[in-house]
């Protein structure tokens, strides 16, 4: 099937069967759907029997934490199952309600088995290292337990873990407004597009106008959205510096001295971390001011704006790249992580792996998913694009990770961190670009790769490093008894952007406003992982371009490790050390001889 060969969306019955996924291979009828889900209810009753019996004996913990691994694993197949049955097509009404079944039935789950961290906690560590020493079996569960003893300190006791569950709901007050008011009720003004039709604003829309080749309708378009969010400045304002005091709270109420140290302490990563990040980054800002003035040339202007940041320097070549032809590219580009990984590739696009056109009701975008119980899934909506080549690199690249994850580890380490979760996509998309740099004739495709990766750099090492800091400084103040008010943000944030982008763009009040749009800033202290990730993964590529042999080896056993070690600890088995400013030192390197080699081009 040629992406293009139908102008109107085909329903799924259309699909040739080959470019499907194959859900059979999960439960290969509803009823069975049916019989795993009466055997969840059934074992979340049977785990409720462990209830206050850990500590006593060696063989009542492994029988519970097994138990334990039995019921999640099965509630995970299930929701996998409804979710992705759903998004075939979202208006089938029998995996809308499958779906809503599995969620109610995880939410339960969970229930069944909050006493299990807690009981393990309570317990003497004497005791328990003894029950470890003498089971084989627990032993395997050794990095489980010491992770939850890890956190010790910061556990209450029963009484007031259940009272900071009950404030749970009310915490989330914040970022729901946010959510509601940045989704539901805004509400943004027509604008002339290139053409000079009247079109509707929306958040979706924003980055395309912003990616136009009429400047009037970049401007149009930036002018527009942030004259509506400074009607909102107080609000916004508000929503976010609750939110920061919620973190205090939980922060306080839980013994860490800040809120930054609570939220790295999930994946046991030093501040250290983080603020080497922040400093690296600061001390290469020249590279980006020295991209942001090469931009300026490109586009003939005396001085950027914001709103001329996104616009790309390099058009797309035109050309359709029919799916096969795409995935045999991509396999191509990655024979360098060797035979093994290939031939997984290879059952991947051979055995219903990979769910790959369009059709009426299927979700949009791309991911990669499964359950531990099968193989990883990749949901595609593939239209031909050199861009949707990239797609499929890098969500092969988290599919490999979830396959030698599940295929090594037990299923008590097979969900790996976020800290790690896009260094294998981000590690195949180097891979892949590095090998059509080498192997393309074209001069307007080398200048289109080199293009996108310095974007991916700007995007993701130096603007993701900016959230970052703004983050962290935010925090601070708030944590010092200062007030966050808009205006203060606002001051802050043209501030940061005064700084990354350099004198040659002009930073204006509207941008000041851009804070108030971010939704990760509610999900506090994450977006540095990006920033982490992507360093991680430019040094694992080059290291497996260099290396070959040795540098395959540790990567592939890093993709095996899951969640077996602390992620910190995991790459640097893979020869990554971020308590170090080295891996993002190597990233700014790279950023700068792509910059070298896109001027010389151009």
């Amino acid at each position: 099937m040629n992406s293009n060969s139908n102008k109107s969306l085909p329903r799924r019955d259309e699909i040739d069967p080959k470019y499907m996924w194959r859900l059979d291979h999960i439960y290969a009828t509803d009823s069975d759907w049916e019989k795993d889900f009466n055997i969840v209810k059934e074992l979340s009753g049977e785990i409720q029997k462990y209830k206050g019996t850990l500590g006593q004996s060696a063989d009542s913990l492994l029988e519970c934490l097994k138990l334990r691994d039995k019921l999640l694993s099965i509630t995970e197949k299930l929701f996998v199952y409804a979710k992705m049955r759903r998004d075939e097509d979202n208006s089938n009404h029998v995996y809308q309600a499958l779906t809503d079944r599995a969620m109610a039935m995880y939410a339960n789950v969970g229930a069944s088995i909050a006493f299990i961290n807690p009981e393990i906690v309570a317990m003497d560590e004497k005791v328990l290292e003894d029950f470890i020493n003498s089971s084989s079996e627990l032993q395997v569960y050794r990095h489980f337990i010491d992770d939850i003893l890890r956190e010790k300190k910061h556990t209450l006791s029963k009484e007031q873990e259940e009272l900071l569950a009950l404030a749970g709901e009310i915490a989330r007050a914040p970022q729901d407004i946010f959510t509601m008011l940045n989704n539901a009720d805004l509400k943004f003004p027509f604008i002339k597009d290139e053409d000079g039709q009247e079109v509707e604003l929306t958040k979706e829309r924003y980055i395309s106008f912003l990616e136009s080749k009429d400047r009037r309708v970049r401007e149009d378009a930036y002018n527009a959205l942030y004259s509506v969010y400074r009607k909102y400045q107080n609000t916004f304002a508000s929503t976010l510096s609750n939110n920061i005091k919620k973190d205090i709270f939980f922060a306080r109420a839980r013994n860490y001295n800040s809120n930054i140290e609570s939220y790295l302490s999930e994946d046991n990563v030093s501040v250290e971390v983080y603020d080497n990040l922040i400093k690296t980054v600061e001390n290469n800002l020249h590279l980006l001011h020295r991209y942001v003035d090469i931009r300026r040339k490109v586009l003939g202007l005396e001085k950027l704006c914001m709103y001329d940041i996104y616009v790309p320097l390099v058009k797309e070549p035109t050309k359709n790249i029919e799916y096969s032809d795409a995935y045999s590219l991509v396999v191509e580009s990655l024979s360098v992580l060797g035979e093994d990984y290939v031939e997984h590739l290879k059952e991947a696009y051979e055995s219903g792996w990979i769910d790959v056109f369009e059709n009426q009701g299927k979700t949009g975008g791309a991911y990669s998913w499964g359950s531990y119980l099968t193989h990883p899934y990749v949901l595609l909506n593939y239209q031909g694009t050199l861009k949707d080549v990239f797609t499929i690199a890098h969500e092969m690249g988290h599919a490999m990770h979830t396959y030698y994850t599940n295929k090594t580890q037990p299923y008590v380490y097979s969900e790996y961190k976020i800290f790690v979760a896009e260094v294998a996509s981000t590690v195949n998309e180097l891979l892949f670009t590095d090998y059509m740099l080498k192997n393309t004739k074209s001069k307007e495709e080398k200048a289109y790769l080199l293009n996108s990766l310095l974007e991916e750099f700007r995007g993701t090492l130096f603007r993701q490093t900016m959230f970052a800091e703004f983050e962290k400084i935010i925090h601070n103040m708030a944590e010092n008894g200062q007030a966050l008010t808009a205006h203060t943000l606002c001051d802050i944030y043209a501030g940061l952007n005064r700084k990354y982008f350099g004198e040659n763009v002009i930073v204006d009040d509207k941008i000041a406003m851009e804070w108030a749009r971010i939704p990760h800033f509610y999900t506090s202290f994450y977006v540095y992982k990006y920033a982490t990730g992507l360093s991680a993964a430019v040094a694992l590529s080059e290291s497996i371009l260099k290396e070959g042999e040795s540098a395959v080896k540790r990567y592939i056993e890093f993709l095996s490790s899951g969640d077996s070690d602390y992620p910190v600890e995991l790459l640097k088995k893979a020869g990554v050390d971020l308590t170090t400013p080295a891996p993002v030192e190597g990233a700014l390197k790279k950023f700068g001889s792509i910059l070298d080699e896109f001027e010389s081009l151009l």
